[in-house]
């Protein structure tokens, strides 16, 4: 999957040189509909698993706060990493807000505030996930299993899940999927306002 959105990116920018659309209309209604479809399906999958709420309510009742934990520490780790590498802590809290779901979060802010910055977006998420596959195991061995959630941010619903359900246990992977859950349905709630937060400011 990495591949092919880092293929239909450069694809893209081939594209975007070699030809010229009048007035962007097309690319607009392309990339609206899109982001609809996006959200649907994400909708869909959630609806679908019925048994999911029955898991939640097996975790423990500390266990709820792992996601708001995590995305709390995704978005001011970004912050601080964007004074680092000379970044406007705002930008760098947006971009850090996508919890590693890269085709949501690059596409709100590409669309909505600034094209380069949806592009370091989409790079840095991509990075994130990638990193978090690798880092997973070593973070369940010497931090705990819960704290193995936290690296794969949105993708512990997914992408991520079987690399901590295969160095954790049961239940951890439970609460990975709930974790990822939790941020997927909070991407496109606080992506939004940052922007609103950034453009008022």
């Amino acid at each position: 999957m990495t591949w092919r959105i880092m293929g239909s990116l450069v694809a893209g920018v081939l594209c975007g040189l070699l030809f010229k659309v009048p007035g962007g209309a097309a690319l607009e209604l392309g990339t609206d509909l899109s982001l609809a479809v996006l959200l649907f399906v994400v909708g869909f999958s959630l609806g679908e698993d019925h048994e999911l709420w029955k898991k939640v309510r097996s975790l423990p009742p500390i266990s709820l706060a792992v996601p708001f934990l995590t995305a709390a520490g995704s978005v001011l780790g970004a912050a601080g990493a964007g004074l680092l590498c000379r970044v406007q802590m705002g930008e760098a809290a947006l971009v850090g807000a996508g919890f590693g779901w890269y085709s949501l979060s690059a596409v709100l802010i590409a669309q909505s505030y600034d094209v380069a910055v949806g592009t370091l977006a989409l790079l840095t998420n991509i990075f994130r996930e990638l990193l978090a596959i690798l880092v997973i195991p070593a973070v369940a061995k010497h931090f705990g299993k819960t704290a193995a959630v936290a690296p794969g941010g949105a993708t512990a619903m997914d992408v991520t899940l079987p690399i901590v359900a295969a160095h954790t246990d049961g239940r951890t992977a439970i609460l990975a999927f709930y974790s990822g859950t939790v941020l997927s349905i909070l991407v496109p709630i606080i992506v939004p306002l940052l922007i609103k937060l950034l453009r008022a400011g």
